[in-house]
């Protein structure tokens, strides 16, 4: 089966405004939107007349929602499962409502004076749950790794999808998250553990000396060898812009529009030189 990648984008990382998100990734030719704030709003936080508002501008602008990236699970693991639970039905709603079934989480905080690899079994229990609860829905949660959190390295990534062993969560690998862990030969080292699950890549890359968060193909993350490794397996899927090149914070990043245009051109580059076919 011959690859195909379709590239979509965090709009919040272009500008607050979702008509201005949308003009930009038209402008790009980038056909689907990745949701994690809309006017400056969480999606979480969002209204159902927001939500109802940013579904006329997606239609207005020829654009969908791939996913929806919420912060569900970047939380203390300590916190009420009833929360997060409540939360994630929320995002669930919303999901419905913009007719997507993909939806970003995270696997939780350890204690401050804990060790994530000590986390391992009860965030692996708290996902399990989630998985259900989206499988009852329809939709499918996408693992993400991020360094601070339980699933921050590949070995602990592989650990949480396997033990979760659900058709309802998958994994979506965070090019720069993992070298911002200070994971090195990241691709040579992660994918034998995590390709088999991989449903969705987000975009970006980090220097493992200075943390510094670049376009892809700048930094540690591998991104050209996943590449060529997600099209020799036959990927079809998502790759995420979310280049955050001017800012990065625990609940979001900002590249601005000459940012995600440049993180467009560095990926669009790596993908032409790996034969890697866009649609």
């Amino acid at each position: 089966m011959t690859a195909r990648f379709t590239l979509s984008a965090f709009g919040d990382e272009i500008n607050d405004d979702v008509d201005a998100q949308l003009d930009v990734l038209n402008e790009l030719g980038i056909r689907y939107l990745e949701l994690r704030k809309a006017w400056g709003v969480n999606v979480l936080d969002l209204s159902d007349g927001e939500v109802s508002r940013l579904a006329a501008s997606c239609e207005a602008h020829s654009e969908r929602v791939s996913c929806i990236a919420s912060p569900v699970g970047k939380s203390p693991i300590t916190g009420p499962l009833e929360e997060t639970l409540a939360d994630l039905g929320r995002i669930l709603d919303i999901a419905e409502m913009l007719d997507v079934n993909r939806v970003r989480v995270f696997s939780f905080y350890p204690p401050e004076d804990g060790r994530q690899a000590d986390c391992v079994d009860e965030s692996a229990s708290r996902l399990r749950a989630m998985a259900e609860a989206a499988g009852e829905r329809g939709a499918v949660l996408l693992l993400e790794n991020e360094n601070g959190l339980v699933g921050d390295v590949p070995e602990r990534c592989r650990a949480l999808v396997e033990g979760v062993d659900s058709p309802s969560l998958r994994f979506v690998w965070d090019t720069g998250n993992f070298p911002h862990a200070g994971v090195e030969r990241v691709v040579e080292r992660g994918w034998p553990l995590l390709g088999e699950y991989v449903d969705c890549v987000q975009v970006k890359d980090a220097r493992i000396s200075d943390r510094v968060i670049t376009v892809a193909g700048e930094g540690d993350g591998q991104v050209a060898l996943l590449l060529e490794r997600l099209r020799d397996v036959g990927y079809q899927g998502f790759l995420a812009l979310e280049p955050h090149l001017k800012t990065a914070g625990r609940l979001g990043g900002f590249s601005g529009p000459d940012g995600m245009r440049r993180a467009a051109g560095a990926l669009r580059g790596l993908m032409a030189r790996a034969g890697c076919v866009e649609g």
